[in-house]
């Protein structure tokens, strides 16, 4: 079939307004927050299952391959085309919230569906799901967190994504439906996801190389009451990381992340006035009464701009509870196991950060229109030193070319649980923003920032950091979330593992068309 047939049938499909055939949209939608790599045929948007499943059969009696895009903000090649004969399938129409059952405590979403939405769904009956989304949920969709797995709110207690997904619906590769957990069981519904080997785990973090998700059903839990955070700050990494192991080993916090010098700028020298006014406005609406707003906003009043001035590094905690003793105690335990390691500050940034928990994406780029690429690695409490000395000796090496190309280092940290330590790397350089970052910016923040000039030497030498960065991850036996085409899932994995992954591959994806390339298969 040629190329303008095989538009004319998708168009059939999903209407010819939801086909995108222009070099302006396809240029957006094969990039992400690090590069681009090949030019879809074209970008499609099913509004419903049954277009998702005429689609995934059209492609694959044509051989064509599929990728799945969902808020779009990944720096780790999930959605972008490995193969110019490729699709990309926008999922942002595919945005309804099937089901909220209070009585047995699960919500059933569409994938396109952000995490801010259903947070603002289940807000007023007193409800969120255990985990309830990153940073990034005004945009992230709970689909992308699915495919990719996330960490953030609720990853001190309930860790990531995947632990909070009771099940899925998936379209094949053969464009069947197919369910898991609870939910394919006879006369079975979506509350809970063991029964017999877990297939839903199978697609979680599968960056959509063995299905595309329909549905995802998600645990619910009670909002707490009461909640209450604390900062501490630290003059060297190492007592950072001590405490932040510390606190997590008591498993009393809700939220926690870790800020290193750069970030800690960032953070302090990119609110403006308004900004400020925005996040009181929001700590004063999640306060529990006039008195709590009063005491809250005095101390950020207090603290002004200076509440990390003298500290090298900061972890920030939220805490949760039935009760304000329950609260009061878990702070407590905070402090108590911080005392060795670093000095409480002021609770600015895990304050404000609750009351406005999902950031716009103006975080994409520096806090100078810098641009910006991360990665991250999760290793046990045991083997963070040792990561740290190899980053530090590799940094060392590459400082005069870092100074010379303008590509400075930052980092972010992270407990999940109580067993493992994120460590997220961050990358930024003078250098021209892509089509990708001006449209997801809009014009009215593109405004503000600095215009940089192209920096091919500084994109090379991130590159090459990267590299190096990601060898030090391997070397230390770190893992990662958000696998997509980046992170070496398959090198050096234990045979059997890596046999039968590929087997279900094979069985699931016989002609390859989901996502190739990702998760290196």
């Amino acid at each position: 079939m040629s190329e303008s047939a095989l538009l004319g049938q998708l168009a059939q499909v999903v209407g010819a307004e939801h086909l995108l055939t222009g070099d302006g949209d396809r240029e957006f939608y094969a990039a992400d927050v690090y590069r681009m790599r090949e030019l879809p045929i074209a970008v499609l948007r099913p509004g419903s299952v049954a277009d998702l499943q005429a689609i995934v059969r059209i492609a694959a009696e044509q051989g064509v391959a599929l990728a799945t895009r969902g808020g779009g903000a990944s720096y780790t090649d999930a959605h972008l085309p490995s193969t110019p004969r490729s699709l990309v399938i926008d999922s942002s129409r595919l945005n309804r919230i099937l089901e909220i059952n209070e009585q047995d405590m699960y919500a059933t979403v569409e994938p396109g569906v952000t995490w801010n939405e259903l947070w603002e769904a289940l807000k007023p009956r007193g409800l969120r799901a255990a985990f309830w989304g990153p940073f990034s949920g005004l945009n992230s969709t709970i689909g992308g967190g699915a495919s990719q797995n996330a960490a953030s709110l609720g990853s001190g207690t309930c860790g990531v994504s995947a632990d909070t997904i009771l099940g899925f619906e998936v379209v094949l590769a053969n464009g069947e439906l197919m369910r898991t957990g609870a939910h394919a069981a006879a006369n079975g519904t979506p509350f809970f996801r063991w029964y017999g080997p877990d297939l839903t785990g199978l697609f979680c973090g599968d960056s959509g190389a063995l299905g595309i998700k329909a549905s995802i059903t998600l645990r619910l839990v009670r909002q707490p009451p009461f909640m209450g955070a604390a900062s501490f700050g630290f003059d060297t990494f190492e007592q950072l990381s001590a405490g932040m192991a510390a606190a997590a080993r008591e498993n009393v916090t809700a939220d926690n992340f870790g800020l290193d010098p750069k970030l800690q700028q960032g953070q302090m020298g990119s609110v403006s006035t308004a900004q400020a006014m925005a996040a009181a406005l929001a700590v004063a609406r999640t306060s529990r009464n006039p008195v709590d707003a009063a005491v809250r906003l005095g101390k950020m009043a207090l603290a002004g701009q200076r509440f990390l001035a003298g500290w090298n590094f900061s972890a920030h905690y939220t805490v949760e509870g039935v009760s304000k003793g329950e609260v009061n105690g878990k702070i407590a335990v905070l402090r108590r196991v911080m005392a060795g390691h670093g000095q409480e500050t002021a609770n600015t940034i895990p304050t404000v950060l609750r009351a406005m928990p999902f950031v716009p994406m103006k975080v994409m780029v520096g806090p100078k229109g810098e641009r910006w690429a991360p990665q991250h690695g999760i290793m046990p409490f045991s083997k963070v030193g040792e990561f740290r000395e190899r980053m530090n000796r590799m940094y060392e090496t590459y400082a005069e070319r870092m100074k010379q190309c303008n590509v400075e280092k930052g980092a972010m940290f992270m407990a999940l649980g109580t067993h493992a330590f994120l460590y997220e790397p961050v990358l930024y350089w003078h250098d021209e923003l892509m089509p990708y970052h001006k449209r997801y910016l809009g014009p009215d923040v593109i405004a503000t920032l600095p215009a940089y000039a192209a920096n091919p030497a500084a994109r090379e030498l991130v590159a090459e950091l990267r590299a190096d960065i990601q060898s030090i991850f391997s070397a230390s036996g770190a893992i990662h979330l958000q696998v997509g085409k980046s992170y070496p899932y398959m090198e050096g994995r234990q045979a059997a593992a890596a046999q039968a992954l590929r087997g279900f591959k094979r069985q699931l994806d016989p002609l390859g068309i989901m996502n190739p390339g990702a998760l290196q298969l």
